[in-house]
């Protein structure tokens, strides 16, 4: 299966890398694709090395103005435009999708993937993994907006609320008839 990751490219402190390093690990074993923003840097780059050092293939979808951060030995990279098309690219790439611990741009990935999926544009599974409680904040406002019929669909359709790699996995490889 070829899993987009959205993260960080920051380096973080062991609560985020940690648990990182073994959801890659679990992919890599799995024999799952990794399909990600393409940089060498930051927690990129330990889920990259994750999934890389257990067998799993590497697919790389960077934007041009961090086209020097783009780590060299990926088994594919592609050098998008711009980050529209950097986000377009990701999922039509890939069959399920992963949001992990990351700032703006990892969010801005994470509703428009999740825009996208309320409007039925893409029926792949979405799944917020919630690494040392990091997304309580976020799932608490999908909830609000859900019971003030903000969203139209239930949340349930939209994203899966993950605390470890190992659910979030399971919760992918089932969603894919996988187990």
């Amino acid at each position: 299966m070829n899993i987009c990751v959205f993260l960080s490219a920051a380096d973080l402190d062991d609560r985020y890398t940690v648990p990182a390093r073994e959801f890659a690990e679990l992919l890599g074993r799995g024999g799952h694709t990794l399909v990600w923003g393409g940089s060498e840097s930051g927690l990129m780059k330990v889920v990259a090395d994750g999934v890389q050092a257990a067998g799993g293939r590497l697919v790389g979808v960077s934007v041009d103005f961090l086209a020097a951060k783009a780590r060299e030995n990926a088994d594919e990279m592609v050098i998008a435009r711009d980050l529209a098309e950097r986000k377009a690219l990701l999922l039509e790439k890939s069959d399920a999708i992963v949001i992990m611990v990351g700032g703006t741009g990892t969010l801005d990935e994470a509703t428009e993937i999740l825009e996208l999926k309320k409007h039925g544009k893409h029926t792949k599974p979405v799944v917020l993994l919630n690494t040392a409680g990091f997304y309580d904040g976020l799932r608490e406002q999908f909830q609000r907006m859900e019971d003030e019929g903000f969203l139209p669909v239930p949340l349930t359709d939209l994203v899966f609320f993950a605390k470890d790699g190992v659910g979030a996995l399971a919760y992918l490889e089932e969603s894919a008839g996988l187990q």
